[in-house]
């Protein structure tokens, strides 16, 4: 026989998320925002809010369809604001929401690390190789 409490804590998990269930939406989520240009664009949005041009100097070597198909996924998934400003020419922010901007805490910090380590990532790339 199943308890309430039983049943509450299956609910709490549903609503929750279980990144490791092969169907769980947050492995598409965790996709979007680790990706090389997923995390990068997030990182640098931390910094203020930018211009399409804006964002796609500061990000080295995405392309415009990488930039646009990106931010499009940040955005469904409620962690980029897209601001279109009524003038001419047009004028497109882009800038975090609350949830992007707990997240990009997160990714400041994964990126922060891996810039403090990258020498010893790199010897034991190397050494792997040999």
């Amino acid at each position: 026989m199943t308890s309430p409490r039983d049943a509450q804590n299956l609910l709490d998990r549903w609503q929750r998320g279980n990144v490791m269930a092969a169907d769980c939406p947050s492995r598409r989520m965790l996709q979007h925002l680790t990706n090389r240009w997923g995390t990068l664009i997030m990182v640098t949005l931390a910094t203020g809010p930018h211009r399409f041009a804006q964002l796609r100097r500061a990000v080295g070597g995405v392309s415009e369809r990488m930039l646009s198909q990106t931010l499009k996924e940040l955005e469904a998934d409620g962690f980029v604001r897209r601001l279109a400003h009524d003038v001419v020419p047009p004028h497109v922010e882009y800038s975090l929401t609350p949830a992007g901007r707990g997240a990009a805490c997160h990714l400041i910090a994964l990126v922060g690390w891996l810039e403090e380590n990258v020498g010893a990532i790199q010897a034991a790339r190397q050494g792997h190789a040999a």
